[in-house]
């Protein structure tokens, strides 16, 4: 009997995808609706107006936005459209929702343009565990974007898979 230890696991042809690689790391900057409002509860179409040509700009200049209100008041749709208007010339890119409401969405938009090609026929392993909060949605997201190409979906870790989907 041989002494000799064999790590399968290092040696077998799983590839694996952590969706934290595909996480968001630029930092998301909230604009909240809610400092615009009289009283924080009402929109007053000409003073809300007037608010946004005053914005501090520079605050938001390269970075992803997030527009949200935490106030429990009526915003208008165009009220976030005219909002956009004044912050997409300065800012990388702008969302509708909480800070990890636009996380999430750009996760599942970094997933959904993932080339397929280096999965094809392959097996695969979605990493299952992390320090990042990755949502379910982004779970789903990759099982329908590599399930048409690859050999078999696996979730876990490679030493311990949950096995999800296997071509026949």
């Amino acid at each position: 009997m041989s002494d000799l230890l064999i790590n399968k696991v290092s040696d077998s042809v799983l590839l694996t995808i952590d969706l934290a690689d595909y996480y968001p790391t630029q930092p998301v900057i909230l604009f909240d609706i809610k400092e615009y409002l009289f009283m924080g509860l009402i929109l007053k179409e000409k003073d809300f107006r007037e608010a946004l040509k005053n914005i501090p700009l520079q605050q938001y200049t390269q970075k992803i936005v997030a527009i949200t209100c935490s106030a429990d008041a009526i915003i208008p749709m165009w009220a976030n459209m005219l909002i956009v208007s004044y912050l997409q010339p300065v800012a990388v890119d702008i969302y509708f929702g909480n800070e990890l409401e636009v996380k999430k969405q750009i996760l599942i938009q970094n997933i959904a343009a993932l080339s397929t090609e280096e999965f094809i026929d392959k097996r695969v392993v979605v990493k299952g565990c992390g320090a990042l909060p990755i949502d379910e949605a982004a779970y789903i997201e990759i099982t329908k974007k590599i399930r048409p190409v690859a050999k078999s979906i696996m979730y876990g870790e490679p030493c311990s898979t949950v096995p999800i989907f296997k071509r026949k």
